[in-house]
């Protein structure tokens, strides 16, 4: 039985979708290991002024005029906790130190270090980052109507919905690389997958999310860094987690797809902290393809833990199933019986990672820090069905992204139609947690810039961001297919660097039922229900323009009608500046070569490209 029989644990308080988060009453400390109860910051009287006062012998902060307002004397406290911030270790030192020397010194400190008396518990920030596999827009936060996702749904009301969220990469190792480091994969380094025969890597001087929180923990405050599921990175030495249960010590069906054994090391990571700040990243297996690899447990391991014959059980998972007929079809998914069963097949892997979802806010509520924790919800690249993983059309970047900030409510349940990028990422969760991001080079070059930037400003207002860019190189081994895109606007340009080479296609979905049917379609001359025809899909002009706004579903390419040449040439500059900054190597290819010495040049191969 997969996952153990959770009958006789003890149950954390179950996470209400439909309540605010809740503060859990607890000691506040005022040092390490010498928890006082009693200890708060009040907000001040009318004319700002502080009192050190005595309650039940602890040393604290009350606000006269608060306190009388709130029907109590000297040394009694508002009524309503909303209105109370504890006292955490790291303030500690500054907290004793001003009150042995004078009651005013006190509050001076706590306020410098603050910055400003919160309305809430002053607990470290946390971050839970959770990634869908292959994830697409299959929930009802974007408007899929067919599909049940009543947790992600939940998590939509108490978050900012991006409608224009991208991935910088079309490709899974490549994705969460680039997702953990803010770089693009031509300047991390991970261009293909990473495990097996691919073992790509990332640089070796790459300073990544985790390394930086670890760093951050021996030099500010204490983080703890933990993965839960498919890591599919590295080497480890750029990638180093505190706590990390991954396909590198485990299976990553018991760690990415079974829900009840994700929550119980969800539950074992949460009782190993104290009080210190936390980046827990859930990184979810469904819904991705397992019939290469697992076909028993059919095309999306739809069965693995349904409770048949064979398959293992996973308690905390009710299985939904759809039927073919009932899914929606994109509009770049064939509409034929075989990709319709393998959509619904998808459907019931996402409703798994949905449930799974749902446990994990359960376990922080019931650990009482999901109030001051940045919830991100995410996917590594399109869905693995035609023109979506792998390809840098529509498809295969665009991405939901559910951001959730407990002190940023006043636009929970809004969506934003903001151009953002993974890449922003990085820089989102280091400015919550207050971690500066490095100077460095990787080889002796220029320094490393993030291009991305912090989303928390989004968080307050819509912001007007228009741009992002995208960057293709592998992702098998043998699937050597550079692209480069921007996107600004209603405008879309790719360009296809290997474009008199027939596009690649992975294993993993030249397996698939979808592909198989078209395929055989395609070589019988059968109708393939397709918007495309393969030699189209296989065959790339070397540059494409598309209005996104005209031509939604990327057909009509402008970049050789002349009434777009000025377009076309403003997003080229663009691109290029990108590639220069971001330090592509590709960034001279084909008709190219780089030359770094005396200085980084462009020279021409003549190659007639």
């Amino acid at each position: 039985m997969m996952g153990g029989n959770v009958a006789g644990e003890g149950r954390s308080r179950p996470w209400d979708p439909a309540s605010p988060f809740i503060c859990r009453p607890g000691l506040r400390t005022l040092g390490p290991r010498h928890p006082r109860p009693g200890t708060h910051l009040c907000p001040g009287s009318a004319t700002g002024g502080l009192n050190l006062q005595r309650s039940s012998g602890s040393p604290s902060v009350a606000a006269a005029g608060s306190a009388r307002a709130a029907g109590g004397g000297a040394g009694s406290w508002p009524r309503d906790p909303a209105g109370v911030v504890c006292v955490t270790r790291h303030w500690a030192g500054p907290v004793r130190a001003a009150a042995m020397l004078r009651p005013g010194l006190l509050c001076c400190a706590l306020l410098l270090r603050l910055g400003l008396c919160r309305g809430h518990w002053a607990r470290p920030r946390n971050v839970l980052l959770l990634l869908a596999d292959d994830g697409g827009f299959e929930s009802g936060t974007y408007n899929n109507s067919a599909i049940q996702t009543p947790h992600m749904d939940a998590l939509a009301r108490r978050s900012l919905t991006f409608r224009n969220a991208f991935t910088s990469v079309s490709s899974c190792s490549p994705s969460r690389a680039s997702l953990l480091t803010g770089l693009p994969q031509h300047q991390n380094g991970m261009y293909g997958l990473h495990q097996d025969v691919h073992h790509f890597n990332s640089f070796d001087g790459v300073q990544s999310l985790p390394l930086l929180l670890s760093q951050a923990g021996i030099r500010t405050v204490l983080l703890s860094a933990g993965i839960i599921g498919k890591k599919h990175v590295g080497p480890e030495a750029v990638y180093p987690f505190d706590f990390a249960h991954t396909e590198e010590n485990d299976s990553v069906l018991q760690v990415g797809r079974n829900i009840t054994r994700m929550k119980l090391l969800v539950r074992k990571f949460l009782q190993m902290q104290d009080d210190r700040s936390f980046f827990l990243y859930m990184a979810f297996h469904d819904p991705h393809r397992c019939g290469h690899s697992q076909p028993q447990y059919g095309p999306f391991c739809e069965k693995f833990g349904n409770g048949e014959p064979g398959m293992g059980w996973i308690p905390d998972w009710t299985p939904q199933t759809y039927h073919p007929q009932d899914v929606l079809v994109p509009y770049f998914v064939p509409d034929t019986p075989a990709a319709r069963a393998d959509l619904a097949a998808q459907y019931t892997t996402i409703g798994r990672m949905d449930q799974g979802i749902g446990l994990v806010l359960q376990e922080l509520q019931g650990a009482g820090v999901l109030n001051n924790t940045l919830v991100i919800f995410t996917s590594d690249n399109g869905i693995p069905f035609p023109s979506g993983r792998t390809n840098l059309y529509w498809p295969g970047i665009a991405e939901p992204l559910l951001v959730s900030s407990p002190e940023h409510r006043q636009r929970w349940g809004q969506v934003s139609e903001a151009y953002v990028s993974l890449l922003d990422l990085t820089p989102t969760i280091l400015d919550w947690l207050s971690v500066p991001y490095p100077s460095y080079t990787i080889f002796g070059k220029k320094t490393v810039q993030l291009t991305g930037r912090s989303l928390l400003p989004a968080l307050e207002a819509e912001p007007p961001w228009v741009t992002v860019f995208s960057s293709q190189s592998h992702h098998e081994v043998t699937m050597a297919y550079p692209m480069r895109s921007v996107q600004h606007g209603d405008f879309h340009l790719v360009h296809n660097l290997h474009f008199k080479m027939p596009f690649p296609v992975d294993q993993d979905f030249y397996v698939s039922p979808t592909f198989q049917d078209l395929l055989n379609r395609s070589v019988a001359g059968q109708p393939t229900a397709w918007y495309k025809d393969l030699h189209c899909y296989y065959y790339r002009d070397r540059w494409e323009l598309y209005n996104w706004r005209r031509d939604p579903h990327e057909t009509h390419n402008l970049a050789a009608d002349p009434s777009h040449t000025q377009v076309l040439e403003l997003l080229q500059a663009q691109l290029a500046k990108w590639q220069w900054d971001t330090q592509d190597p590709w960034v001279c290819a084909p008709d190219g070569v780089l030359e770094d010495k005396p200085f980084p040049q462009c020279r021409p191969l003549h190659n007639e490209l």
